[in-house]
């Protein structure tokens, strides 16, 4: 491989990854309006949720089949195809004036956005020569982290000032742009349409029904009882299902998903980080806003604004994480981007009601700074010694894993929530009738009758008067442990580290 690269390749994958930014972005920005389109559609609450779910399955599932198309298309073509089709499929999602239109229109959008984010990390070792390859990773993880968080502040400020339409409008404009760049200036591989047609159409279908299961699973146990029937229901299907993907997959010459890359020590690796990042990610972006909301009382437009501190951060820390990863070996730099990242979750899990801006900058400062601390060397390690042929499979299921674990921590981060909030309140009603004056100022109440003697039971009118500042106290207290859990998860991941072999021992660049 050369070892320059002309400007109409490098203006080719930052079209790259702008397309992938519009995909990642399209999640985040449409939780903010999710309200405002329940009402103009008609939507019942018990459904509304789906049109997230939806988007992930579909998204999880292209990826999944990435590698596979991206031989037979080739990269440049399927990034192409896959852009346009998101742009349409965003077209019909404004279009929709029914809960089944949009339903429909969301998972084609999934399923075309899904393909845009493992063909990018792939064409970073794919087109950049190897001393360039730490500046491209920046650049498209700049593109890939920026978008969760600067989601909300964009769809406050469009639900505010617009219609919900223009949440998926637009993407128009900066998406078809993308897709002639990439169409005009990506040369990278060439197509075997021939293999497409050797597309291992069972071990697809097993894959749909897995993912589509384990997503079900994750987003209706805390609903329905991590116990009952059909969650158990759901949790075999995936189970099963998967168990046979994963048989179909190393005994067939040409598997729709490279499984044999977890044969290799570093990727393994790399992907179980990708997997424990998406599970802190997606799990920090929900518990940000959803506290800021419910909490706080702050608007969507407000909660945006002060979730731009922890992509400001990344921004200006992104030159130095470029620097650094060219000259740390990936060990150090992974226990100081994953402990970083783990410091500002924790720190979140000791906020009470009051918290605002100014309580929550450094824990948000700690996290962007963090960001592609984690994500250049573990991204390196997985795909930066592989044959260029196996990237292309193993990127996809490298990312797969991150989208993976985004799911398992909204789904964790859900059930703590709704399982733990209710107790926590009976517990502040206890310990305010006991007269703790340290929950009594957790709460937010005058303390001049909280002195440690027992007060007795609240009478109504009292109940009725502080439930608000009790609600909010025992939500904060549920926030609080799904930080702590989250930040524990991030630290143990950390364990691994030790396993790392000589690629993430020394440069071997």
């Amino acid at each position: 491989m050369s070892q320059t690269i002309s400007l109409k390749s490098f203006l080719g994958f930052l079209a790259m990854s702008v397309g992938m930014f519009l995909a990642i972005l399209d999640i985040q920005i449409v939780a903010s309006s999710l309200i405002e389109i329940q009402a103009d559609l008609g939507i019942p609450a018990n459904r509304l949720s789906y049109l997230q779910t939806t988007y992930l399955i579909a998204e999880i599932i292209a990826i999944a089949a990435s590698g596979r198309l991206a031989r037979a298309l080739s990269t440049r073509w399927l990034f192409t195809v896959g852009l346009v089709g998101f742009v349409l499929a965003s077209c019909a999602c404004a279009a929709s004036t029914t809960y089944e239109m949009l339903f429909a229109a969301r998972t084609v959008q999934g399923l075309f956005g899904g393909v845009l984010i493992p063909t990018v990390f792939s064409a970073v070792f794919l087109m950049f020569p190897e001393k360039k390859q730490a500046l491209a990773t920046a650049i498209a993880g700049s593109f890939a982290m920026l978008a969760p968080t600067l989601g909300p502040f964009v769809g406050g400020w469009i639900t505010e000032n617009l219609s919900w339409h223009w949440l998926f409008l637009i993407n128009v404009a900066p998406g078809l742009l993308a897709a002639l760049v990439v169409a005009s200036w990506v040369r990278i591989d060439a197509p075997d349409w021939k293999s497409l047609w050797r597309t291992d159409v069972l071990t697809l279908g097993l894959a749909v029904v897995s993912l589509t299961a384990l997503e079900l699973t994750l987003k209706e146990s805390p609903r329905l009882g991590w116990a009952s029937a059909a969650s158990h229901g759901l949790a075999a299907v995936t189970l099963i299902s998967g168990v046979f993907f994963v048989r179909r997959c190393l005994s067939v010459p040409e598997p729709l998903v490279e499984i044999r890359a977890f044969g290799s020590r570093d990727f393994a690796i790399g992907a179980w980080f990708s997997f424990i990042l998406g599970m802190a990610l997606f799990g920090a972006v929900y518990l940000m806003p959803l506290f800021l909301g419910l909490v706080r009382g702050h608007g969507p437009l407000a909660i945006g604004t002060i979730m731009m501190v922890t992509g400001a951060a990344q921004l200006l820390t992104a030159p130095l994480a470029t620097l650094l990863e060219r000259r740390v070996p990936a060990k150090p730099l992974t226990v100081v981007g994953f402990g970083l990242f783990a410091a500002g979750l924790l720190m979140n899990g000791v906020a009470t009601p009051a918290w605002d801006f100014d309580e929550l900058f450094v824990p948000q400062l700690l996290r962007g700074v963090a960001l592609l601390l984690c994500l250049l060397p573990i991204t390196r390690l997985a795909l930066g010694q592989l044959p260029a042929a196996q990237v292309p499979q193993a990127s996809s299921l490298y990312n797969l894993m991150r989208n993976v674990g985004g799911a398992v921590g909204l789904a964790l981060t859900d059930t703590i929530m709704e399982t733990r909030t209710a107790g926590h309140a009976a517990a502040i009603i206890e310990k305010l009738e006991a007269g703790d004056r340290a929950t009594a100022a957790f709460v937010g109440l005058p303390l001049e009758r909280f002195t440690g003697e027992p007060l007795g039971p609240l009478d109504e009118m009292t109940r009725q008067m502080v439930a608000p500042l009790i609600d909010s106290a025992a939500a904060t207290m549920s926030f609080n442990e799904a930080w702590l859990v989250l930040g524990g998860l991030v630290a143990v991941s950390l364990l691994a580290v030790p396993f790392v072999g000589r690629q993430g021992s020394k440069d071997a660049r």
